[in-house]
């Protein structure tokens, strides 16, 4: 009973389901665009590429601004003490706009129904809010100490998630259930999954430390003013400045490549099916176990600032391996360099949310969240023209400028980790 009643403070399970459900989606939607995108006989291939990558530009797009307002509110109500509002509110979001591919595929409707599945769930704030709702929880029930290995335990339960979902999602796309049209239970299955998250969420899920949803509020009531009268240092402000442009550029250099990568693996020479598609996405998790041991590891010997750059380092090594691929097995290869490739956001995180007060978690998380929506307008179209303009003598070019824009990111990190350095070794000495 001991073990059920921690569970339920956990947030875990919906981490973990939430993320099946998503890789049974962007399996299925890969397909289905690929589908509808390839049933113009006359086309060309490079006329089916600018189609598929068109139309992923215009879905990123709208999901990335919309959520922008929805989001920003759904924090600070949950920071106001109601945690699972930005947690709950967007897995709706989800919900909606998955059924709405289920509709596409059952009805035969245009794939561009889903730009309206787009508009659901950023105006439900999106996975803006849901992400940011989730390490804001995770940052208020862990010790500073521990954080950035707690941190990256949710992303581990994430990757674990993705890594089942891929690897079955090619294969239950090709289940048949009604009218021989593929992808039916996969996308239900789905929508399952997020129905049972949004139950757990709303009503079993337990905040640590909260009655009725507002005791955290009720706290800050009581220390506010403290709070509100401590002022952070000057060079506090430079670190969350640095901290942002580091995290803005990577994840430039890493949404942008693998926004890429999906139409990349549906062309020639590689033109994978729906195994493949699963495969790879799959592949793309395992480096959530990698990089979960790799923080395990890393933060014995060296400061986090020194364990970002070696992520950063990893995965512009990957990336610009994968601008050569022309064969399967090279794909996977590109892929094992890009081992720690994911221990930066969730460091970055950690670090940000030790340069606030509690209360603030919240807001400095989605402030980031949102910094990277605001991004995605420019580098997504960019990326997208890059793509298509290049596709006839280099297609891999844009992964190239994914590794330059990587090795742009580790300068300001690798001020952050000098500042703190010092600041260290000031407090040392203070101490003696």
């Amino acid at each position: 009973m001991e073990c059920l009643a921690s569970l339920r403070t956990r947030v875990h399970p919906v981490v973990v389901s939430a993320q099946i459900a998503s890789a049974l989606y962007d399996t299925g939607l890969q397909m289905v665009v690929k589908e509808r995108c390839s049933d113009n006989s006359t086309a060309t291939e490079e006329d089916r590429q600018k189609a598929i990558s068109n139309f992923y530009m215009t879905y990123t797009m709208l999901s990335s601004l919309l959520p922008f307002v929805p989001a920003y509110f759904l924090t600070r109500y949950g920071d106001r003490g109601f945690r699972k509002v930005p947690i709950g509110i967007p897995l709706l979001g989800y919900l909606i706009s998955r059924t709405l591919l289920l509709l596409v595929i059952l009805l035969e409707l245009p794939i561009e129904v889903m730009f309206g599945g787009a508009v659901v769930y950023g105006l439900c704030g999106g996975y803006s809010s849901y992400w940011a709702g989730v390490m804001a929880l995770e940052s208020a029930s862990s010790q500073k100490e521990r954080r950035s290995l707690c941190i990256m335990g949710i992303e581990l339960a994430y990757g674990i998630a993705g890594f089942v979902g891929s690897l079955s999602s090619g294969h239950i796309f090709q289940i048949h259930a009604i009218g021989n049209k593929n992808g039916v239970v996969l996308v239900a299955f789905c929508i399952f999954l997020y129905f049972l998250c949004i139950i757990y969420t709303f009503f079993i899920l337990v905040i640590p430390g909260t009655s009725a949803g507002n005791v955290e509020h009720r706290q800050e009531g009581n220390v506010g003013i403290l709070w509100n009268i401590v002022e952070y240092p000057r060079s506090c402000n430079i670190v969350i400045v640095l901290l942002f442009i580091s995290a803005i550029l990577y994840d430039i250099a890493v949404a942008g490549g693998m926004e890429m990568l999906m139409s990349f693996i549906m062309k020639e020479p590689l033109n994978w099916g729906a195994d493949q598609v699963g495969y790879s996405n799959a592949a793309g998790f395992v480096i959530f176990f990698t990089s979960f041991f790799g923080v395990w590891l890393f933060s014995k010997f060296v400061a986090d600032a020194a364990m970002i750059m070696i992520g950063m380092v990893s995965f512009a090594a990957g990336i610009y391996f994968m601008s050569f691929v022309t064969a399967t097995y090279l794909f996977y290869l590109a892929r094992s360099l890009t081992l720690f490739a994911l221990i930066p956001m969730p460091t970055i995180r950690s670090l940000l949310s030790k340069q606030v007060q509690p209360s603030s978690y919240g807001k400095i998380l989605i402030s980031l969240q949102l910094s990277f929506t605001l991004a995605s307008l420019i580098y997504s179209p960019i990326y997208t023209k890059v793509y298509q303009s290049t596709l006839s003598w280099f297609p891999g070019f844009v992964f190239l400028l994914s590794s330059i824009i990587t090795v742009l990111a580790i300068i300001p990190i690798s001020m952050v980790g000098w500042r703190m350095a010092r600041q260290e070794g000031y407090v040392s000495i203070e101490g003696d």
